[in-house]
């Protein structure tokens, strides 16, 4: 079957930035889908997009398709007819469903069958049908309409091209008919642009002033960004979601740098940095030190012949920016930091549990209560939680939000805090994402976990419980940064006696009936698909649970402990055994013996199994003591052999009850010295 490549491009006005990576590789995935559908097949497919244009180019596209056979079953033939022969209303309705006389219908199988051969249509003929319903499918939240025509898209269209070889495909599609000529690049190449061929696309556009490649204009700004930048001496900031928005917003990118103020510098580099990128799209430059340089690039969309007018029109813009974030700075300045308390004081933090300075009270007394416990300074953590809010009332963060917490750093170091207390005002939100940087002070620490303690309990404590996919407070985000701080900082917190005196702070604004049991479950649940997401087995995390442990960090080192047994040779049969002597005493009836007695033992089984019960409590009472619950667990191993013989050679349920009740003392003793750890009957 013979083939040709087949290009389609669509011109708009400027497509938004920010989804044009998305729209061109949904256009693609729903060409891609349209051509499989209708049995098209081809050797490869690619897509361009551009601020001006979305354009899919398919390679080697089969020029027919294949012809096909269509089978249709229908009912039974003794459905299909009565004792007669006369047609029922199955048979009937059957032929109407496949088009044809009932006469047409094969009727020598066990069912009514309908076959017939489809011939495949040329692909020029579907092409414009596949093309139009991926357009139709593309993520745009709000489509448009223009001039006085009924076709709605992202953006008003300009022209269409369709070729299929070296033809073009007859069609419109959204108010375009189609052609083969394209446009160039808006100032230097304002004239149309004949496609010749599809594969030449790519080719002719460049002619024109146009990187229709938006992979490849993304390479070239990063290489000549980041060249730019050494030759600064510095490096250039390039979060990836900015250089995806500024690829989209050119086509012919001409990255240059241009400077400002050295006496912007005085202001928090995170401030200028957040301005320059969100507002002026540029990249920030930072010395070997990850200080901001008084110089930045932008990326014009035009090779001018005077590029020091763009660089100065630029610096000329980018100054009003930064004049802003210096006065909110010099103004938030002029007043101590505690002093914007008292606007916060009437800043409603959630209607039934008051404002953001009562939360900051709060915070404050449990950030102390959490520091005494983590060998923190209890006075720094109750200073930096009542300061923790203070900066959201600052000029500094109503311009730009995303200071909260760095603003407030500065602003610390300005009133002469000590440096952990200033530290802590930027760490209390963190982590603030999956995997993200944790604090790296105890008083950031104990500020972190009070402030989403704080938010848990009051929360959960009106009522207003996570659901599915809501969590407008994000709840499981702050009890996962709590589990993660206290984890992985190797920090020992009784999360029960904190959530107690977290309830006890709100007083009679929460539900206090429970709430302490509902938000350390809801806590322990997170762990739990933590520990799912890191590939520990369920039957461990249960182990565990089973014991009710309070702290976190108690948790995960019984948790690794309990890994670390499984993969001894003993454990699947200690397991086993465990689960044995579980069963075992939940069916005893009575109380048992306080302790073993040796005078009833009557098998040498049962004394080597005691000795060695005896033994392993002496050694192993003061590593559980140390939490050193992987070399507790090692030595229980060693329990294996004489809990075998015990029950191959014992009958624990003999007629006598002292002895029954003497080996049921026993079993809980063996248990009770597991239970130290886990429960491990769960791993069997």
């Amino acid at each position: 079957m013979s083939a040709q490549d087949f290009l389609v491009e669509l011109g708009t006005e400027e497509l938004p930035p920010k989804a044009l990576k998305a729209l061109g590789d949904a256009f693609l995935h729903g060409i891609e889908k349209g051509l499989a559908a209708a049995s098209l097949g081809c050797t490869n497919t690619r897509v361009y997009a551009a601020p001006r244009r979305l354009a899919v180019l398919v390679e080697g596209l089969a020029t027919q398709q294949p012809d096909r056979s269509v089978n249709l079953d229908g009912p039974p033939i003794q459905a299909a007819f009565d004792d007669e022969g006369t047609p029922t209303q199955a048979a009937i309705g059957f032929a109407r469903k496949c088009g044809v006389d009932l006469a047409e219908v094969d009727r020598s199988g066990p069912k009514l069958r309908y076959s017939r051969e489809i011939p495949g249509q040329p692909a020029r003929d579907l092409l414009p049908g596949i093309v139009e319903a991926s357009l139709e499918a593309l993520p745009i939240p709000k489509r448009m309409r223009w001039a006085a025509r009924r076709e709605e898209f992202v953006r008003p269209t300009q022209w269409l091209v369709m070729l299929f070889g070296d033809d073009v495909i007859d069609c419109e599609i959204l108010t375009k008919k189609a052609g083969r000529e394209s446009r160039g690049h808006r100032f230097h190449h304002p004239e149309t642009v004949r496609i010749s061929a599809p594969a030449r696309y790519a080719e002719e556009l460049r002619a024109a002033h146009v990187i229709a490649d938006f992979a490849e204009r993304r390479q070239l700004i990063s290489r000549r960004v980041d060249e730019l930048a050494k030759q600064q001496n510095g490096t250039a900031v390039v979060p990836p979601a900015l250089l995806d928005e500024v690829s989209a917003l050119v086509e012919w990118p001409v990255p240059l740098v241009c400077s400002f103020e050295e006496r912007f510098l005085d202001v928090p580099q995170e401030a200028l940095i957040s301005t320059m990128q969100d507002n002026q799209k540029y990249f920030c430059l930072l010395d070997g030190e990850g200080k901001l340089l008084p110089r930045f690039i932008t990326v014009a969309n035009i090779d001018s012949k005077d590029p020091s007018q763009i660089v100065s029109g630029n610096e000329k813009v980018v100054r009003p920016r930064l004049t802003d974030a210096e006065f909110f700075f010099n103004q938030d300045k002029k007043q101590p930091l505690q002093a914007f308390n008292e606007r916060l004081a009437n800043v409603v933090f959630q209607a039934q549990l008051g404002t953001v300075f009562e939360k900051a009270q709060r915070v404050s007394a449990l950030a102390g209560f959490i520091a005494e416990r983590i060998d923190g300074d209890k006075a720094r953590a109750e200073r930096a939680g009542l300061l923790s809010k203070c900066d959201l009332a600052t000029e500094m963060v109503g311009e730009f939000p995303e200071m909260q917490g760095i603003a407030g750093y500065y602003y610390a170091t300005n009133d002469e805090e000590p440096e952990d207390v200033a530290l802590a005002l930027n760490e209390q939100y963190m982590p603030r994402g999956a995997g993200a940087e944790l604090p790296t002070t105890l008083t950031g620490a104990a500020v972190a976990v009070a402030d989403k303690i704080d938010t848990l309990v009051g929360i959960f404590g009106i009522g207003m419980l996570p659901t599915g996919s809501k969590d407008p407070y994000a709840l499981r985000r702050a009890a996962l940064g709590v589990l993660r701080i206290l984890i992985e900082k190797d920090l020992d917190l009784d999360l029960r006696k904190t959530l107690t005196f977290a309830v006890r702070q709100y007083g009679s604004k929460v539900k206090a009936e429970g709430l302490v049991d509902q938000v350390q479950e809801f806590m322990f649940d997170r762990l739990r698909a933590r520990y799912e997401d890191e590939g520990t087995e369920v039957a461990v995390y249960l182990a565990v649970r089973a014991l009710q442990p309070t702290s976190p960090l108690d948790f995960e080192q019984r948790v690794q402990a309990v890994q670390a047994f499984r993969r001894l040779p003993e454990a699947e049969a200690l397991a086993a055994a465990n689960k044995r002597v579980w069963n075992l005493l939940s069916k005893f009836e009575g109380k048992l013996p306080e302790s073993v007695q040796a005078h009833y033992f009557d098998s040498p089984s049962e004394f080597a199994l005691y000795a060695a019960l005896q033994q392993a409590e002496k050694d192993v009472r003061p590593l559980a003591e140390a939490r050193d619950y992987e070399a507790a667990l090692a030595r229980l191993a060693a329990l294996r052999k004489p809990v075998d013989e015990f029950f191959e050679a014992v009958m624990v349920n003999v007629e006598e009850p002292s002895v029954r009740a003497n080996r049921y003392a026993m079993l809980a003793q063996l248990r009770g010295l597991f239970l130290g750890v886990a429960d491990i009957s769960s791993l069997g």
